[in-house]
């Protein structure tokens, strides 16, 4: 899915099968593509509150393949000290980001899966870049929707945020059917149809909060991602619909 997404922000690190299936889903959702870009709008605006909140140091889980307005690029633009550990399951991913970050310092990626927190928090590269004592800006964007209920994603992602010092902040994006007419549910049975080991889960508002755990929301709460603090039209899609298929929220740990 990470490479069908790539295909959807019209990124060239996709094969066949991916840009298949996101012709499937543009049939069924034919503004798939805005819900994509407004999704990665709101990671840029979110890095740039983070570092406006003095956030210098970021773990970015399940960065899937590099596009434009990557995290590093977004808050070495504000402040070249700020470092970034970028993590993915996908080879292909990790490997076009090692070749992005050959030249750079203060950013690394990180081959592990979101299931193994301690394969990702203990990892060299993590240790060398980010200091747990310090406030960490952690992304978990487009990626919890990817696991069942089973897998619990809420005991998951309080293991992410036990470790991180007060004032950190965690930013997270998830796809919900709330508001959303039967195309999303064609979408999901796609998905399911075409084998991919990735199934999507959408999921109701109170239990994306309940994600953050006791973190504080910043205003405006967890909204349609487009709604998150706008700042122009090319961070809203044309069809309504789209503005309110991913929610997205900041919060900050007290």
């Amino acid at each position: 899915m990470a490479r069908t997404y790539d295909f959807l922000l019209g990124g060239a690190h996709n094969f066949a099968v991916d840009r298949e299936l996101a012709a499937h889903v543009e049939r069924v959702m034919p503004d798939a593509r805005s819900a994509a870009r407004v999704s990665r709008a709101f990671l840029g605006r979110t890095v740039q509150y983070m570092v406006g909140q003095g956030i210098r140091q970021f773990l970015d889980i399940g960065s899937g393949i590099p596009t434009v307005a990557n995290v590093h690029e977004v808050a070495q633009a504000a402040d070249p000290e700020c470092r970034v550990v970028y993590v993915d399951k996908d080879p292909i991913a990790v490997a076009h980001s090692e070749l992005m970050l050959v030249d750079n310092d203060r950013a690394a990626i990180v081959h592990a899966d979101m299931r193994d927190p301690d394969s990702i928090l203990d990892h060299p590269q993590t240790r060398r870049l980010l200091d747990f004592d310090q406030p960490v800006g952690l992304l978990v964007l487009m990626m919890l929707h990817w696991l069942p209920d089973e897998a619990d994603p809420w005991a998951l992602m309080a293991r992410y945020r036990d470790p991180l010092a007060p004032g950190s902040h965690l930013a997270i994006t998830h796809v919900t059917a709330d508001n959303q007419d039967e195309r999303l549910t064609e979408v999901t049975d796609l998905i399911k149809e075409s084998r991919s080991a990735d199934q999507l889960t959408e999921r109701p508002h109170d239990q994306v909060v309940a994600l953050f755990g006791d973190f504080e929301l910043v205003e405006p709460g967890l909204v349609g991602c487009a709604a998150w603090r706008p700042a122009g039209r090319g961070d809203i899609a044309d069809a309504a619909e789209m503005n309110m298929v991913i929610y997205g929220g900041v919060a900050r740990k007290p």
